[in-house]
C-alpha cells in the first residue's frame, strides 16, 4: 500500500510563510507530477513527505498512520534526487546494494533484490562497472535501482532528469513512466517541466507561491484550466491571451486561445496579422504572428504551411475553444 494524505500541511521559515495550508490525497499506486515555476514549492513539499523538512503545521497520513513526526527511514519511502549520490568507488552492484546491507539483510536476499532490480532497468550488463564508467541515464537508472530494491511504498522523485541532455530526458520519461507501470507503486515526481508533467503523470498538482492551483488529469488541466495560472502553464507552446475589446466582444476580461485551435490562412479570417518568426519543428509549424490590435499570436500548423516572414495572414480562433476569464482571473464556465 501507498496512500498518503497530507491534512492543512504548512511551512514556514521564520516569519516567511512558503507552504499555506494544503490538503491533497494521492492514491495508492498513483502517479502523481508536482509541477511549478521555480521556487513555487514542490520541492520543499516533497522534502516533507520524506521527512526531510519538518512540518510548521499538519500532518502527513501514509497509509492511514500519521508519521508527520516519524524520521524519513521509518517512513517506508524512498527518495530519488536530482543529482545521483552514488559512490564512485563501488560498482553499480554495491551502489544498488547498499541500503540493504545497512539493514542488515542476508547476502542471498541481497543479491536477488539487486538483480531483479538490475533486470527490470536493464543494468545486469552494468553491475560490475562503476559509477564513472556510466553516462547519465545509466547512473540515473542506477539511483534508481537503490531506491526499488528498498520495496518502498512510494517512491519520491525530486527533478530526477534535469542533469539530462533532451535525448536522454525523453528516454528516461518513457523508462520511468514503464517502471511504474511494472511495480504498481505510488510515485510522486517533482518538475518545472509541464511536458514531463504532461506525458507521465495520472494526476497533476499545480503549485503556484505554495499553494495548489488545480488538481487534475493531464487532459483535464489542458482541456479545463481552473484560471489564468493553469492555462498559462500547461500546454506547449503556451496558451495565447487575448484582452481588451476583442475579449469583451466574447464576453470576459481575458481569453485564451491554444495555438493548435487557431486557423491561419493567406486569403481571409477574424484578425489579420503580419507573420513574424516561423518555428518549422518538422510536422508541425509554430508561426509567430503580430496582429494590430492585439499583439504577438502564436499559431501552430501543419509542419509544410507555406508562409513567408512578413506575409500578410489572416487568423481565425475556433470558438468553442476558447477559454473565458473574468476580472479575477477565474474560468468562466
Amino acid at each position: 500500500m501507498g496512500s498518503i494524505t497530507l491534512q492543512k500541511v504548512s511551512k514556514s521559515f521564520g516569519t516567511t510563510s512558503v507552504i499555506p495550508e494544503i490538503d491533497l490525497d494521492i492514491n495508492d499506486g498513483e502517479f502523481v507530477v508536482f509541477v511549478g515555476p521555480s521556487g513555487c514549492g514542490k520541492s520543499t513539499l516533497l522534502r516533507m513527505i520524506a521527512g526531510l523538512e519538518d512540518l510548521s503545521g499538519g500532518r502527513i497520513v501514509i497509509d492511514g498512520k500519521d508519521m508527520s513526526n516519524e524520521a524519513p527511514a521509518k517512513r517506508g519511502l524512498s527518495m530519488v534526487f536530482q543529482s545521483y549520490a552514488l559512490y564512485p568507488h563501488m560498482s553499480v552492484y554495491g551502489n544498488i546494494a547498499f541500503p540493504l546491507k545497512m539493514d542488515g539483510q542476508d547476502k542471498a536476499a541481497i543479491d536477488k533484490k539487486v538483480r531483479d532490480a538490475a533486470n527490470i532497468l536493464n543494468l545486469t550488463n552494468y553491475l560490475d562497472r562503476r559509477p564513472g564508467q556510466l553516462s547519465g541515464g545509466q547512473r540515473q537508472r542506477v539511483a534508481i535501482g537503490r531506491a526499488i530494491v528498498r520495496q518502498p511504498k512510494a517512491f519520491l522523485f525530486d527533478e530526477p532528469l534535469s542533469n539530462l541532455d533532451a535525448a536522454l530526458r525523453g528516454n528516461m520519461r518513457l523508462e520511468i513512466s514503464d517502471l511504474h507501470h511494472q511495480l504498481k507503486t505510488t510515485m510522486i515526481y517533482v518538475t518545472h517541466d509541464q511536458i514531463e508533467a504532461m506525458t507521465m503523470a495520472d494526476k497533476i498538482v499545480v503549485l503556484n507561491a505554495g499553494r495548489i492551483e488545480q488538481v487534475g488529469s493531464p487532459l483535464e488541466l489542458y482541456r479545463n484550466p481552473r484560471n489564468l495560472f493553469v492555462a498559462g502553464f500547461i500546454g506547449s507552446p503556451r496558451m495565447n491571451f487575448i484582452e481588451g475589446a476583442h475579449a469583451a466582444t466574447l464576453n470576459a476580461a481575458t481569453v485564451g486561445i491554444r495555438p493548435e485551435h487557431m486557423r491561419i490562412s493567406t486569403t481571409e479570417g477574424t484578425w489579420p496579422g503580419t507573420v513574424g518568426v516561423t518555428e518549422h519543428l518538422g510536422s508541425d509549424t509554430l508561426i509567430h504572428v503580430q496582429s494590430d490590435g492585439i499583439g504577438k499570436i502564436t499559431v501552430r500548423t501543419d509542419g509544410d504551411f507555406p508562409v513567408e516572414h512578413g506575409q500578410k495572414v489572416f487568423i481565425t480562433p475556433e470558438e468553442r475553444r476558447v477559454h473565458r476569464f473574468d476580472a479575477n482571473g477565474q474560468a468562466i464556465q
